[in-house]
């Protein structure tokens, strides 16, 4: 199951750094950004695909969006000067609490 957690973590890592992309893109007008979006986005629901021989769908999603939220909130506050306000960071810190609780008492997780 440790494999299935790489494969999810390569997942939202090439997620996030395509929805970064996305935005340069300027509406896949510009070709580099537009390349790294479209083989960004295969990669990450590749490796998606891979997390889900064993990990439970709703588990990884959860786990997917919640990391993928703040990370490209992460991203966009550094590359575009997007920071968030304080109501959006603790919305983003329950999200990330949410994934915690799953993680860590889980059933489905455990198993």
């Amino acid at each position: 199951m440790k494999i299935a957690y790489l494969y999810l973590a390569i997942a939202i890592v090439t997620e996030v750094i395509a929805t970064t992309a996305l935005k340069a893109s300027e509406q896949f007008t510009r070709p580099i950004p537009t390349v790294i979006v479209v083989l960004g986005y295969g990669t990450a629901f590749y490796m998606l695909s891979l997390a889900l021989r064993t990990l439970p769908v709703g588990i990884a999603y959860a786990i997917w969006a919640g990391l993928g939220i703040l990370l490209v909130a992460v991203a966009g506050a550094i590359v575009y000067r997007q920071v968030p306000d304080l109501p959006a960071m603790i919305g983003m810190a329950m999200i990330v609490g949410g994934v915690v609780v799953i993680h860590a008492f889980s059933e489905t997780v455990q198993g």
